[in-house]
């Protein structure tokens, strides 16, 4: 595996790691803190553009991952978000629902 794919890979799941956090608070401590909004959503951003990058250097996705759905997810978020006018809808327990059980090696 090329080591910019498995720099992704790493990247990836410390991000899951801490999505997994803001699911652990739930979804009313989710919906009413801001700050933790955000980072949901930067958290979302990132786990796009790595899918984005990863799909470019021909990575295979673990299995129930789908690169495609994971930067279209990030594409949606964008216009959702609070700041530009749009209303959130939790989406982070879907990521820590879809998150894979095995990666592949580094």
């Amino acid at each position: 595996m090329e080591r910019k794919a498995a720099k992704e890979l790493l990247h990836i799941q410390g991000w899951l790691d801490r999505v997994g956090e803001i699911v652990e608070r739930g979804r009313d401590a989710y919906l009413a803190d801001a700050l933790l909004q955000e980072a949901g959503d930067s958290l979302m951003m990132k786990l796009g553009e790595a899918a984005n990058r990863l799909s470019r250097l021909e990575v295979l996705a673990p299995e129930g991952v789908d690169w495609a759905l994971a930067v279209a997810n990030r594409s949606f978020i964008g216009p959702l978000h609070p700041r530009h006018g749009g209303r959130r809808r939790a989406s982070v327990e879907r990521w820590c629902r879809r998150r894979p059980r095995r990666w592949p090696r580094a």
